[in-house]
């Protein structure tokens, strides 16, 4: 398998910048570029979870991959909140931990396109995600219908459904509830919140059949459930996450929705507007973002492909945890592409 080194992570900053729940005095987007700039731009956000600095979004991007850098300029971007963009664990006082502003989806997306512009790029020619990412995508296509021609959802909607935003209330209200959470004024790492967000949080991410089966070992790397949980999901969050930024982040996925970008809320008026091509991949087991959602979506887009990941995977069947699934992505997105 072909592999990218890691390359450099750039970081744009905006000067001061308005958000939906305030200002950020000097706001920083962090990016990747991979390729030439004079080839066709794919846009490639992260999603929750996902860092730039943990190569997250490798799966994809690399020779004879999804996203090829001999054919595409691909530049992936991090999202506000997910440490290395502004984010509460990164930004001075007086925004600083619990005291930094909401983030919109419609946010990001105008500052990734300030960093476009600053590379020059004068047309996107397909915004792609999975999850967080996906809902990027759609919020592409909605804030500069001109500027995207195609967009790729991979396990995810255009707008958080109810069934999601209740969801993310476990881990979100078992985080907060946690001793050492204090309200996030926290001076050393809150490892009681954080282990209980991962606990409640990881039953969410993966199909019934995928539990049933005992996938949690990964090929015998993990003897039990409670070591895949103490290691994969208590130990990847401590060692690479901020309690905050953990929060803050959570908050721009469960208000998530394309409709109350343009169009007050109607979201069949908003869906049937949307101008570019697109290709939807929901998983059939996917607790997040079930596949009868992306069924309506597809049914008011005007030119969208329906692509079901037939995985017991659940929601990361659209990430990078099986190698079936991603050459099943792999193959959708260069028949959509090509």
């Amino acid at each position: 398998m072909s592999v990218i080194p890691s390359v450099e992570i750039k970081r744009f900053h905006h000067g001061r910048f308005k958000v939906a729940g305030g200002v950020l005095p000097d706001a920083v987007t962090a990016y990747q570029t991979f390729g030439d700039p004079k080839n066709p731009c794919i846009v490639f956000p992260t999603c929750y979870g996902a860092q730039l600095r943990l190569d997250s979004q490798l799966y994809l991007v690399g020779k004879d991959k999804a996203l090829d850098p001999r054919k595409y300029f691909v530049v992936t971007f991090a999202l506000f909140c997910n440490g290395e963009s502004s984010s509460p664990s990164n930004t001075p006082p007086p925004y600083n931990g619990p005291y930094f502003p909401f983030v919109s989806y419609e946010d990001n997306i105008r500052a990734q396109y300030a960093v476009l512009q600053n590379l020059g790029v004068s047309k996107v020619y397909c915004a792609i995600g999975f999850s967080m990412g996906g809902q990027q995508a759609y919020h592409w296509a909605v804030v500069y219908p001109d500027f995207v021609e195609r967009i790729v959802v991979i396990c995810s909607s255009a707008r958080t459904s109810p069934h999601n935003r209740c969801f993310l209330e476990g881990p979100k209200n078992a985080m907060k509830a946690a001793k050492d959470f204090d309200d996030g004024h926290y001076k050393t790492v809150p490892q009681h919140a954080i282990r209980a967000f991962g606990r409640a949080y990881s039953a969410w991410v993966y199909g019934q059949a995928w539990f049933r089966q005992h996938l949690y070992r990964y090929d015998d790397l993990y003897p039990t459930m409670e070591a895949w949980l103490r290691e994969a999901w208590e130990g990847r969050y401590i060692m690479y996450w901020d309690a905050n930024d953990m929060i803050a982040l959570l908050l721009t996925w469960q208000n998530g929705d394309v409709s109350m970008v343009r169009d007050e809320g109607d979201f069949e008026i908003c869906l049937r507007s949307i101008k570019a091509k697109a290709l939807v991949m929901p998983c059939k087991t996917d607790l997040y973002f079930c596949p009868e959602d992306s069924e309506v979506e597809v049914s008011l887009l005007r030119d969208a492909r329906l692509a079901v990941i037939d995985s017991v995977w659940g929601h990361v069947a659209g990430g990078s945890a099986n190698p079936e699934d991603v050459a099943f992505v792999t193959a959708k997105i260069k028949e959509f592409l090509d």
